[in-house]
């Protein structure tokens, strides 16, 4: 399996690079039309590769962001580790591209820093465009014709923030594509690995794409945007059908009041955004340090948005265990987590890939059933089987259901008609539970909504009759 060789294969790919602080992230932000890299002053947000589609005039094209290149980070420690890690990750992203795009800021003019740069990428031969940024004005536009000094053609100059000139850096881009040579990838699933900082996110992210597509360091917080990545369900994958993945290794979520910079706080809005692009849930929990409120929280992020979840107790390699430690952790897991008991259970090692194979297998029925959709007829005879007698509502009355009709997928969403003003918490549980176990909606969130039983429904009319009697003074 590869990330950035299938990519290529299908789509032509634009890295965007430069130093830090520049516009990249907002430039592509604008090529792929909507919010997906954080975009702030503080300079040295984006570190991993963020991947997205743009598409112009009917071509379309992949875009990279790539992390600024940082000269002046210490010689060593753990920020130089970082700046050695996020130059591998714009290597890497140089290495796959088709088209290289340096952005500059035209406000500074040309600094060594550009001069090297634009050495780096005119060496390896491929098609370049220096994209002269934050050109707001008549004199800015002047300014940015210095950069002609740098060696590579042609200069653009644009304002990503606001949009100026970027048609003409997507006519660039697309002169020499063919509509009919750019299709875009068909996804089949998008999975969201979740969690809290430094559970081991983006470890697995690359164990299951099998490279080193993610920064890792012992850091927490290190991944602060979303880094999405595309994966051939095909290759021995089980999945029904052929198409891609798509996993989204988001930031880790920690508690608000955790929170100081700028960049985590928007980092922590961000992933729960990218959560809602999911339709499958990862939530990773740290075999190290057992199951906390956080984790509890974030669970409760995916419940609320509808995604389906599996949980995955990671690091299992690196505890101490006997032979009741498995039973010992899930009993804990269910008792903590009891809103979740629906998401089925894993113990893995994203560093060794010990039961990854089981994970992707979990993902995969959770796909199947989220799109699950179960007859009239079926439910007719559910129904008919339920036993209700063990069902309870406030006050010890008996309940008496008209009805039940699915409404939706993703997730599975059932309509109830039944004696009841509201649906109760306690009945709530024991018919969810009861679908999920007769038609295996497995790690999907039921969701239940009280329709109106025909009981209600000829009072209601009845009595609606007599108010259009007595206002118009007629019957009808």
């Amino acid at each position: 399996m590869s990330s950035s060789k299938d990519r290529q294969e299908h789509l032509p790919l634009v890295a965007i690079l430069g130093r830090p602080n520049v516009g990249k992230s907002s430039l592509f932000n604008r090529l792929i039309g909507r919010r997906r890299a954080i975009v702030t002053d503080e300079p040295g947000i984006t570190r991993d590769r963020l991947y997205g589609l743009a598409t112009w005039q009917g071509k379309s094209f992949e875009v990279v962001d790539t992390g600024g290149f940082m000269p002046d980070e210490p010689e060593s420690g753990e920020r130089a580790t970082m700046a050695q890690e996020i130059l591998r990750q714009a290597r890497v992203a140089i290495d796959a591209a088709t088209t290289l795009v340096l952005v500059v800021d035209a406000c500074s003019g040309p600094t060594p820093l550009d001069a090297d740069l634009a050495r780096l990428l005119l060496r390896t031969g491929k098609p370049a465009i220096v994209a002269a940024n934050k050109v707001d004005t008549e004199r800015l536009a002047a300014a940015a014709l210095a950069f002609h000094e740098l060696g590579i053609q042609p200069v653009i100059p644009l304002s990503a923030e606001h949009g100026l000139g970027v048609d003409a850096l997507l006519d660039e881009l697309t002169r020499n594509l063919k509509a009919a040579e750019a299709t875009a990838v068909p996804v089949a699933l998008n999975v969201a690995i979740i969690g809290r900082p430094n559970v081991g996110k983006s470890t697995l992210l690359n164990r299951l794409v099998g490279s080193e597509r993610a920064i890792v360091l012992p850091e927490p917080g290190t991944t602060r945007d979303a880094v999405d990545t595309l994966l051939p369900v095909d290759a021995g994958w089980p999945h029904q059908g052929r198409g891609w993945w798509r996993l989204i290794d988001t930031a880790g979520i920690r508690r608000k009041g955790k929170t100081k910079l700028l960049a985590e706080k928007l980092s922590v809005v961000m992933a729960r955004r990218h959560l809602e692009r999911a339709d499958v849930a990862v939530l990773l929990l740290d075999a190290t340090e057992g199951v906390t409120k956080q984790d509890a929280a974030i669970g409760g992020y995916a419940f609320e948005s509808g995604r389906s979840l599996v949980l995955a107790v990671n690091k299992w390699d690196a505890v101490e265990k006997d032979s009741h430690s498995m039973a010992a952790w899930t009993k804990a897991v269910r008792q903590r987590l009891k809103f979740l008991d629906y998401a089925p259970l894993v113990f893995i090692s994203a560093l060794t890939g010990q039961r990854l194979a089981k994970l992707r297998q979990l993902v995969a029925e959770a796909a199947a059933a989220r799109e699950r959709q179960v007859g009239d007829a079926e439910l007719k005879q559910f129904l008919r089987e339920l036993p209700l007698d063990r069902a309870t509502v406030p006050g010890g009355r008996p309940v008496h259901v008209f009805g039940l009709k699915q409404v939706a997928t993703a997730p599975p969403t059932f309509l109830l008609n039944a004696n009841l003003s509201k649906l109760h918490f306690g009945l709530e549980r024991f018919l969810t539970n009861q679908l999920r176990e007769h038609f295996g909606f497995t790690a999907a969130p039921i969701r239940l909504r009280l329709g109106r039983g025909p009981l209600r429904r000829r009072r209601s009319s009845a009595r609606g009759g007599r108010r259009r009697l007595d206002r118009k003074g007629r019957a009808g």
